[in-house]
């Protein structure tokens, strides 16, 4: 282990450390030094992209998957690819690998993905061989290309952190991330993910082309990212991320103001008659762990409307159905969020009065 990787052991408590009698101050410090950490690796290998590295570690942290609409050469893959090897794997033993990338395919069978039960005729009994599924970080890359039952059998991996072979389970690691990528513009071939397996997905986002600035220093840089194990800057472990998430969750503040206002928000996206739709309740508790992760990004111990605001299209799109002939939904978004961003507003104001 070299001394940068020493430098980020040492940035967390280990997993043994009571939390009793921790600094909530120091402990978000932490949590804060890995988010950074990360952070710098992914940016200095991927140009241009900061808000949706940004918004990939608020998923990481908020134990939730992304999927990504993208065309080909985007940086999809130097992006999972760059996460995966920046995350050390402290767990022990060799089951379960940093990162793994699976191209879907239409012939592609449930157990190339989960793992097939190969017979072993020296000991003549069946053993289970893991499949890629099997690694802290998966690049799913084009899941719309694969047919219904492979999704299925993703579902539960998301869902569930499990796998599921000949009536036997089998635990995935803890830090389980999907990153999984689908391509609108080419619809041929291609099987539309179901509602359920949608709503797995903690955020789902449309990648753009870079400006030029960005684009110029991919080209001026393409020999140093080339290395993305990147020894210049220190990785931070399992354990770490792990952690970080944990404090994450027992110190950054969401006040009931914020809770109401998801839940009115809620009602009015299902009361508007231009939505068909409305998002589930799932999605109001998988936001919440996203705010306090963004509130953490942005320096504070506590979720304001600024992480609300910041969030929701991105939690909320996928997940609402608009009605025919209407397009715009962050216009919908828009209209639906103001009363109750208005009396989220008026509830602070009281308190601090």
């Amino acid at each position: 282990m070299n001394s940068s990787e020493n430098e980020a052991l040492a940035i967390a408590p280990s997993p043994q450390q009571s939390h009793a009698h921790e600094d909530p101050s120091k402990a978000l410090d932490d949590a804060v030094r890995v988010m950074s950490l990360l952070r710098s690796r992914m940016q200095a290998q991927v140009k241009g992209r900061e808000e949706i590295i940004d918004l990939v570690l608020v998923a990481l942290l908020a134990d939730g998957h992304v999927l990504l609409e993208d065309f080909p050469g985007s940086g999809k893959t130097t992006l999972a690819k760059t996460l995966g090897a920046s995350i050390q794997n402290d767990r022990g033993g060799d089951d379960i690998a940093e990162f793994r990338r699976i191209q879907f395919t239409p012939d592609l069978l449930p157990s190339d993905v989960t793992g097939v039960s190969v017979f072993d005729a020296a000991t003549a009994r069946f053993h289970f061989r893991r499949g890629p599924i099997f690694s802290v970080v998966v690049l799913a890359d084009e899941i719309n290309r694969t047919s219904p039952k492979v999704q299925s059998a993703m579902l539960e991996c998301m869902a569930e952190k499990q796998v599921t072979a000949d009536n036997k389970t089998y635990p995935l690691d803890e830090l389980f991330f999907v990153i999984a990528t689908q391509n609108p513009l080419d619809l041929a071939g291609t099987y539309p993910l179901p509602v359920a397996q949608l709503d797995r997905f903690l955020f789902k986002i449309r990648m753009e082309h870079i400006d030029r600035a960005a684009e110029l220093e991919v080209l001026h840089t393409y020999r140093e990212r080339r290395d993305v194990e990147r020894v210049d800057l220190p990785r931070v472990t399992r354990t770490q991320v792990l952690e970080a998430r944990r404090t994450i969750d027992r110190h950054v503040v969401v006040d009931d103001g914020i809770k109401e206002c998801l839940v009115d928000l809620a009602g009015a996206l299902r009361a508007d008659e231009r939505v068909l739709q409305g998002n589930s309740t799932r999605s109001l508790v998988l936001m919440l762990p996203a705010l306090q992760a963004h509130a953490t990004l942005r320096g504070r111990d506590y979720v304001n409307s600024d992480d609300l605001q910041a969030l929701a299209p991105r939690v909320l799109q996928h997940r609402v159905e608009l009605a025919p002939g209407v397009t715009d939904f962050a216009e919908v978004l828009r209209e639906c969020m103001a009363r109750p961003l208005d009396a989220l507003a008026r509830s602070t104001l009281r308190r601090r009065a």
